[in-house]
């Protein structure tokens, strides 16, 4: 097909193409299409295949020179997107056409569509770029408290005497009443824990089961009956615990060892999360540029569509949900734009100085990565190839030690300091 391009740049990485396709492919595309007209049509006093091409014309004119153009635009633009590599379309979104061109079997035939291409972008400003990276002591107290952890979740749960009071750390049952407000039976909270949402920890202290009293609590008058109280019987930390916790740990000591490995292993892996959040955030902010519209609105109605997963229900339906409790999902929407930029941005500039920078990774630097997996996990070699037999594990594997590399690349070239000291907890608290 002879035809002429021509790319105009709009913005927020829309493109506007411009296509002429030339008078005899114009012609010879009509006439193959009035050509399966007459082959197909019937009219009534003609014979099938035997309706001349004239009455055809006079009868159906419109539509030929639509179907006509119709094939006219499909095949020029899968002749120009399949040698084109830089003004390729986002694959959901279709070239759109604005206005519909003018159509004449004697002239060139030209039309215009509008799309949207993967932003172009060169990031070149590095300068001033600071990384504070958190100093974080994993140490005894730390051990401790994932220690106290363990044993409370391996503590068995056994009803109080009926003779014994409500003490802290219990776990009790009550009906709450409010005069004239709320009701709410077979609550069930911890004493002292802080998820006590009447905040009547301290009032139901002392209380046994069965027993009622009424509160005064801002103003409001409460009844309260306590309905159960449980107790957890802790379990000692010793030897016993940690064969109870997996067998494959035979002392205490080894479950500390595998403890205090698995905090570092989770301590390097935040911090470095947080190195590269923040190089990626000052890399946005020093080499702007736009999002196109289809990229974003395609973000979006992703995490949408991930929210109905999560509360097992179609997206359709979350809308109805989100309206019935008085918000609406354009609002939402708008509340997530913002982040949803950063990220899609900060994608944008990873994947931008990947190709950039010629970054690559070799069979020997997977096997590297297999083995720095197989020690931090605890697992053999062989039981980390299994689990990246899948060829999109594999794949995901080799994309995430690309980007690690460039990472690392990039730290050399930016300012790296010892931030604040914080501790193990607060290091993955959210702020």
């Amino acid at each position: 097909m002879k035809l002429t391009k021509e790319f105009t740049n709009l913005e927020k990485s829309a493109v506007k193409l411009t296509v002429t396709v030339g008078k005899k492919d114009v012609q010879e595309t009509y006439n193959e299409m009035l050509g399966k007209y007459v082959k197909n049509a019937q009219i009534p006093g003609f014979r099938k295949g035997h309706v001349p091409a004239n009455v055809l014309e006079r009868k159906y004119g419109d539509a030929l020179k639509a179907d006509a153009m119709s094939e006219i635009i499909d095949k020029s633009l899968n002749e120009i997107f399949e040698k084109e590599t830089e003004n390729r379309p986002l694959p959901y979104q279709q070239p759109v056409m604005d206005k519909m061109p003018e159509f004449d079997t004697e002239k060139d035939f030209t039309y215009t569509v509008t799309f949207d291409i993967f932003p172009k972008v060169e990031v070149k400003d590095f300068g001033g770029i600071t990384i504070k990276e958190p100093q974080v002591t994993i140490g005894d107290k730390e051990l401790q408290d994932e220690l106290k952890a363990i044993q409370e979740r391996n503590a068995i749960v056994m009803d109080k005497k009926s003779d014994e009071a409500v003490a802290k750390n219990d776990i009790v049952t009550i009906d709450y009443a409010e005069e004239n407000g709320e009701n709410r039976n077979g609550y069930v909270f911890t004493v002292g824990s802080g998820d006590d949402v009447y905040g009547i920890d301290d009032d139901v202290i002392g209380m046994k089961k069965d027993e009622s009293k009424d509160i005064t609590k801002d103003s409001k008058k409460i009844k309260v009956t306590v309905k159960a109280i449980k107790t957890r019987d802790l379990p000692k930390i010793d030897d016993d615990l940690a064969q109870d916790v997996s067998e494959k740990f035979k002392t205490l000591d080894d479950l500390k060892a595998d403890i205090t490995r698995n905090m570092e292993v989770a301590k390097n892996r935040k911090i470095a999360e947080i190195k590269s959040q923040s190089l990626l955030e000052q890399l946005v902010e020093k080499n702007p540029f736009d999002i196109p519209a289809s990229m974003l609105a395609a973000e979006l109605d992703g995490r949408w569509r991930m929210m109905a997963q999560q509360f097992q229900t179609s997206p359709e339906q979350l809308e109805k949900m989100i309206t019935a409790s008085g918000q609406t999902k354009e609002a939402m929407l708008e509340q997530w734009t913002g982040d949803s930029e950063k990220m899609l941005k900060s994608r944008i500039i990873v994947d931008a100085l990947l190709k950039a920078r010629n970054i690559s990774v070799t069979p020997e630097e997977i096997e590297a990565k297999y083995k720095e997996i197989a020690d931090e996990g605890g697992m053999t070699v062989e039981e980390v190839k299994k689990h990246y037999e899948d060829p999109r594990s594999k794949e995901w594997l080799i994309d995430d030690t690309k980007e690690q590399k460039l990472y690392n690349e990039l730290y050399k070239e930016v300012k790296v300091t010892k931030g604040d000291k914080v501790s193990f907890a607060d290091l993955f608290a959210n702020k």
